[in-house]
């Protein structure tokens, strides 16, 4: 009965004080207010609700949140309105508020100044951990001109820099002598341009070489973003003050970190918590230990030109796409494989053998052309020789002689043709076996390229979330739940990760550099390739959905298989080769054989004239006529009786020759089915990794979010969260390459069976087909 009691009194009690939890009206006082700013005043409000709780009532009556637009008098008309109104707790933010609020001496309410200026600027004591003044305290923000600089300074060695300051600024900061101070220490110049627009800003960056946004809070998203692409169609590098949404938005950097905004809110609202359970507004801590973080548009500094330095990718979060904008030619896989058939440098070469064979034809062939030749020569003869030669041979005589052969059979002339004619073809052969080659090269290095542009995506998003690891672990450090080194741990990840990032990136400029080669672009030119999806575009086009159906269906696929193995057989350029070249090899054996005993038969004729006659002898005897113009022709026929067994010794060479061809043949039919069944088990590999992907990283991700949540609590260690991330990250790479890989093994299926469905017309693949169900109904 006692303890039934003492449970009633306890009940009562709780109700009771939860019956007279009192009740606070806030009042804020803001510099300025828009649409922007509107969201993120909500967003205070719901923070400071929730960390409260039911410690208190809070309220925020419409009427006490006032706005001074810049002017100092309102602002002291509005601090004044909530001093002597029913408000508690006072609330204020801004440069303006700050001028009327920072020289106080006795606060009559609670104040909380806060986001009311950069820290290089502001009036009030930093080397108090605490206000120590009675009923107020301020919050030291991030911001500070002299870091930026000094990041900004290292980013891109400005000279003269522009700063952008809101108009109203420079009537209450002392803006001048700071930035001659930290500008100077620089050894750089600057000039303030002050704004009220944007055209105000744009109007005056002449002379300057880099762009700081030292204000700016209060314009809108609209006209931030047309500041930044101004910027960037000025190739002006840009830096700024405010969050990482303006280096979304193509300001190439800021320093503050994506965290900043929420740690600073929860701060405020811990502050107000603090106050109504009893804490002096004077005691609480105006430090906010914020940890700075470069973050930089990737796209905004490939665009401007601004290097990426590897000093400082381990210290730098990247916004925006991995995707090449400052692209020279952007290709789409169709576009890249016809270039590459037309530009490449070994595919030019090879068809150089092509002309050489054909070269080597015309060669043969001339053994059945005429020869016509024509000879002249001059003769000195002894003189005594001469005089007793009777007129036949005088001492000067000159003449010249014509010869006319014509081969009108050969048996060795007509192997040669007929060699030349088959080693042609199989160069043939070769040439279309290199253009295969070519398309398949060149299709996996445009995949590869989209591979990694995702494989780079992921990987900055990994950063990130190792980022986001290390905040928890740096949470639950201070809260006592975890050790030190779990936040090494993760500042070593951090690192790792970040590695992996840059090596991802390098990987991509490298496979566009083979893609350059493959091109014949210059290694330097600038290129990018347009995503494909193997259910839209050209895939769709050319039914590649289809050729997933039949893989997916057990019953087929064998036949299928088969099929793709015959087709493959007929097709391939390696088999014709070395067909061409097996008769090119017969026909020797047949010439080194009965061939060499069959005659050659040629025909000969040759006109003879002397010139002129002198000296010695040059007078024949009297009743002598000397001829001056004679011909001959003669028929010409030949047998090789023996030719030292050359004839037998080739013989059996060209028979060895046949038989290592033919073992090449059965070895290159042998591998194009080896190659065929493997290529299809890897594509069924793919079609499953495409289902499965997808369903793995959605529980990846899950499971990541449940077990950083249970490391926020301290419920499960570091290195099931690092298992959990790791597990993320595969997830995301197999879903995001499923794809690409199977497109790629699709393609090689294509290059083993010696065509390309997307290159074929549509009626050549439906042809294809056709021949499929033929072929499955004779087998059915």
């Amino acid at each position: 009965m006692k303890q039934k009691l003492t449970l009633l009194f306890l009940f009562f009690s709780l109700t009771l004080a939860s019956q007279t939890n009192k009740t606070y009206r806030i009042g804020i006082l803001v510099d300025k207010i828009n649409p922007e700013l509107s969201p993120l005043l909500e967003k205070l409000k719901s923070e400071i609700v929730a960390v409260v709780g039911e410690d208190a009532n809070i309220f925020f009556p419409k009427e006490n949140i006032l706005v001074n637009n810049f002017d100092l008098t309102k602002a002291k008309q509005n601090y004044d309105k909530l001093i002597t109104n029913d408000t508690d707790i006072i609330l204020a933010f801004g440069i303006v508020n700050n001028q009327i609020i920072s020289p106080v001496k006795t606060h009559k309410k609670p104040t909380i100044l806060f986001g009311a200026v950069n820290r290089d600027l502001h009036k009030l004591d930093f080397t108090n951990t605490t206000s120590g003044i009675e009923n107020f305290t301020y919050l030291v923000e991030s911001e500070s001109y002299e870091e930026d600089l000094k990041k900004f300074k290292e980013l891109t060695n400005f000279e003269n820099v522009g700063i952008v300051i809101d108009a109203p600024f420079l009537e209450v900061l002392p803006l001048k002598e700071t930035f001659d101070r930290e500008i100077g220490a620089l050894g750089s110049e600057y000039k303030l341009i002050p704004f009220t627009t944007v055209q105000d800003i744009t109007s005056n960056l002449d002379g300057v070489d880099a762009v700081y946004i030292a204000g700016g809070f209060f314009l809108s998203k609209d006209e931030k973003k047309q500041l930044a692409d101004y910027f960037i169609e000025a190739k002006l590098p840009s830096f700024t003050v405010n969050g990482t949404e303006d280096v979304a938005d193509g300001i190439l950097a800021t320093y503050q970190s994506d965290d900043n905004l929420d740690q600073f809110f929860r701060r405020i609202a811990l502050s107000i918590e603090a106050y109504v359970s009893g804490t002096p507004l004077s005691e609480l801590s105006v430090y906010i230990d914020y940890t700075p973080r470069l973050t930089m548009n990737y796209n905004t500094a490939e665009i401007i030109g601004v290097p990426i330095k590897y000093s400082l990718v381990g210290q730098t979060d990247f916004v925006g796409e991995f995707k090449n904008v400052v692209s020279e030619k952007d290709y789409d896989l169709l576009t890249a494989i016809n270039d590459a058939l037309e530009n490449n440098l070994s595919l030019s070469s090879n068809k150089k053998d092509v002309e050489l064979a054909v070269q080597d034809i015309k060669s043969a062939n001339s053994n059945y052309l005429p020869s016509l030749t024509a000879a002249g020569t001059a003769t000195y003869v002894d003189p005594d020789a001469a005089e007793g030669s009777a007129g036949q041979n005088p001492e000067f005589s000159t003449g010249g002689n014509i010869t006319l052969s014509q081969t009108l059979f050969s048996e060795a002339a007509n192997a040669n043709i007929s060699i030349q004619k088959n080693l042609q073809k199989a160069q043939e052969a070769n040439f279309n076996a290199t253009e295969l080659d070519l398309i398949f090269d060149v299709s996996n290095a445009y995949f590869n390229a989209l591979i990694l542009k995702v494989n780079t995506q992921i990987q900055s998003r990994n950063v990130d979330l190792t980022k986001r690891n290390l905040e928890i672990a740096k949470q639950n450090f201070e809260a006592g739940q975890s050790g030190k080194s779990d936040m090494l741990r993760f500042r070593s990840e951090m690192a790792q990760n970040t590695q992996s990032m840059v090596e991802a990136v390098n990987q991509l400029e490298q496979v566009f550099l083979v893609l350059n080669q493959l091109l014949n672009n210059p290694v330097d030119l600038e290129i990018d390739v347009e995503d494909v999806q193997f259910n839209e575009g050209i895939f769709k086009q050319y039914n590649y959905e289809e050729f997933f159906e039949l893989l997916d269906n057990p019953t087929l696929r064998e036949p299928f298989i088969d099929f793709l193995i015959e087709e493959a057989n007929k097709n391939s350029p390696e088999l014709q080769s070395l067909n061409y070249n097996l008769l090119a090899t017969e026909r020797n054996i047949k010439l080194n054989s009965y061939g060499r005993f069959l005659p050659t038969l040629a025909l000969q004729g040759q006109y003879n004239s002397t010139f002129s006659r002198s000296g010695a002898g040059s007078t024949p005897p009297q009743g002598v006529t000397l001829l001056d113009n004679t011909y001959n022709a003669g028929f010409n026929l030949s047998i090789p009786i023996v030719n030292q067994n050359l004839s037998n010794i080739n013989r059996q060479t060209a028979i060895i020759q046949k038989e290592q061809l033919e073992i090449n043949k059965d070895n290159v039919a042998l591998g194009i089915e080896v190659n065929i069944r493997n290529s299809i088990y890897n594509l069924i590999n793919q079609v499953s990794n495409i289902q499965l992907s997808t369903i793995s990283e959605e529980t990846a991700q899950e499971a990541l979010e449940l077990t950083q949540a249970s490391y926020s609590s301290g419920a499960v260690n570091i290195v099931q969260l690092l298992d959990a991330q790791n597990n993320f990250l595969n997830a995301q790479l197999a879903r995001a390459n499923a794809t690409y890989n199977y497109l790629i093994n699709s393609l090689q299926v294509e290059r083993f069976l010696g065509t390309y469905f997307l290159l074929n017309s549509e009626e050549k693949n439906n042809e294809f087909r056709q021949r499929f169900f033929e072929y499955l109904n004779t087998r059915n």
